[in-house]
């Protein structure tokens, strides 16, 4: 290598854990080992264990593109399976499901956002027709049941695939956070050559530019690299401690600012296995269930302006029936919101470094995935050309700001109003960016292109990055709190025909409804195959 040579020699990781061990093993990859990456990893330092569940993408994106076979990392991270957020009691007042009834339907309060797609006719999602038939009187069945398969296979508890391994919609996984790290880890340093330094860092040494140069260990050692990523958590220990690189304070958007955490036995046998997260609906937030073979995680996700860390783990205590004295709790305080920039200088932030969200539409992980994914083609070598940086900074600005707003929606718009937290949900002012999406929404109209081919678009990384939230997940939110557009799409009272073609698609979703729940399994009889227990 000659002293024009301007590649990346070497890269330093601040901090392991998920979005560490997530950077490492994808950019070992990715960089085909031409660069040396280390690992500094503090033993004393806890990890936030809180984004169990994740979204479709994570095995194509990450595991596929390493070469690990999901059944494999399935059983080294105690997994299971997720094909939906089910949300319960965002309309009515409670905490459980059983006794809430939806504004008089004599439905339980809950419904699902599905990971299916959409079915479209003549170039018009489903929804458009289904709202059509619903405002004219020829429906009533909820937009989740009557649009997508999944719903009731959810509620018989079965699993996406068949017992061959073939899957029959799309899913994504529930998982152990901490597991998922060490087996990156393994996989990393054991396959990839990633070196594991397991030290505390004191000192950050800059050059006159304000380029980090190198990391002073406690012990002595120093790390120098060419490029550094800080995945140091919510302390943010170089973007914004050392680069001074602001956080954007989100709180005006998003209210919640803490949680209480912990795990709950669950006998899988008696009562077989969830195949989706729950979000449900608290006094001052929501909490969720994630399942997993043997138990579930759960937390409650709340605004400390409308109760107290004791208050709050009371509640959470008294819903899943648990002894305090007899459970341990992880209390988070988090900061909400994301770096004014991700990437300053040669400093890139990923993860709680970068920016957070609570795990509503478990975006978490989704959020490392997509940053790792973005610096692995935004690459840069020592010169750090503006416009590398400038566009991974865009990118994502875009994903975040637009998730924050789809987020703060399905506060907004909640029906619920019976404590001061729903109704100073209804106080704060929704951005731009969402209102016009709602705008789009009440005339009718699709609010995003209609994805009508699985296999190109979810094949497709760069297009689901930009297109996460699909006119299908707006749809789910909106008309599963209540909101319905003011009047069906005017162009179809003269698509007589158009709307006639759409009718057997309905009937078609019921046929693939039954036939699912006639021929899969349970969730828990395909867990446990699938680890042996």
């Amino acid at each position: 290598m000659t002293d024009t040579d301007s590649r990346i020699r070497k890269v330093v990781i601040l901090g392991g854990g998920t979005a560490g061990w997530m950077t490492a093993a994808y950019l070992g990859k990715a960089l085909q080992g031409t660069v040396d990456i280390q690992v500094l990893e503090a033993p004393a330092i806890p990890r936030i264990g809180v984004g169990e569940a994740t979204v479709p993408n994570l095995h194509r994106v990450l595991f596929d593109y390493l070469g690990i076979p999901e059944e494999e990392w399935m059983r080294e991270c105690n997994a299971s399976f997720k094909m939906a957020v089910r949300f319960v009691n965002w309309r009515t007042p409670g905490r459980g499901e059983a006794d809430a009834r939806a504004l008089g339907s004599g439905r339980p309060d809950h419904f699902y956002h599905p990971f299916g797609i959409l079915p479209d006719h003549d170039n018009t999602p489903l929804s458009q027709y289904w709202f059509k038939n619903k405002y004219e009187g020829r429906t009533d069945e909820p937009f989740d049941y009557a649009c997508f398969r999944e719903p009731p296979v959810m509620d018989a508890k079965l699993a996406p695939k068949w017992l061959d391994g073939t899957p029959s919609t799309r899913y994504a996984w529930h998982f152990d956070a901490a597991l998922i790290a060490d087996f990156l880890r393994r996989f990393a340093t054991g396959k990839q050559g990633v070196e594991h330094v397991q030290d505390e860092m004191v000192r950050v040494e800059q050059d006159e530019r304000g380029f980090v140069t190198a990391l002073h260990c406690k012990s002595g050692r120093v790390l120098d690299a060419d490029l550094f990523v800080d995945c140091s958590g919510f302390r943010g220990l170089l973007i914004n401690k050392a680069l001074g690189e602001p956080f954007l304070d989100m709180s005006d958007h998003l209210m919640c600012n803490s949680a209480v955490a912990t795990a709950v036995p669950h006998d899988d046998e008696a009562n077989g296995v969830e195949p989706y997260t729950s979000a449900i609906a608290m006094s001052s937030g929501w909490t969720w269930k994630i399942p997993m073979p043997g138990r579930f995680g759960t937390g409650y996700v709340y605004c400390d302006k409308f109760t107290t860390p004791e208050e709050a783990t009371e509640e959470l205590c008294e819903m899943w029936n648990i002894d305090p004295a007899e459970t341990k709790f992880n209390h988070v305080k988090f900061r909400v919101g994301r770096n004014r920039r991700a990437w300053v200088n040669n400093v890139v932030s990923v993860g709680l470094a970068n920016c957070f969200l609570e795990p509503l539409e478990s975006t978490g992980i989704y959020f490392i995935t997509a940053a790792i994914y973005q610096l692995a083609k935004h690459f840069p070598d020592r010169n750090f050309d503006s416009a590398l940086v400038d566009s991974f900074n865009h990118e994502i600005e875009v994903m975040f700001d637009d998730t924050r707003d789809f987020i703060q929606a399905h506060f907004f718009y909640a029906p619920r109003n019976d404590t001061p937290f729903w109704q100073a949900q209804k106080q704060l002012v929704l951005p731009e960016n969402i209102q016009k999406k709602i705008d789009a929404y009440k005339a009718g109209l699709p609010i995003n292109t209609p994805v009508t081919d699985e296999s190109t678009y979810y094949g497709n990384f760069e297009a689901e990055f930009h297109n996460f939230w699909t006119n299908g997940s707006y749809y789910c939110i909106f008309a599963g709190l209540g909101l319905e557009p003011d009047a069906p799409l005017p162009a179809l009272a003269h698509k007589p025909e158009s709307v006639a073609g759409a009718q057997p698609l309905f009937e078609r979703v019921r046929k693939e409804q039954e036939h699912l729940l006639q021929t899969l399994p349970t969730t828990h009889e395909y867990l446990r195959r699938l680890h042996g227990k």
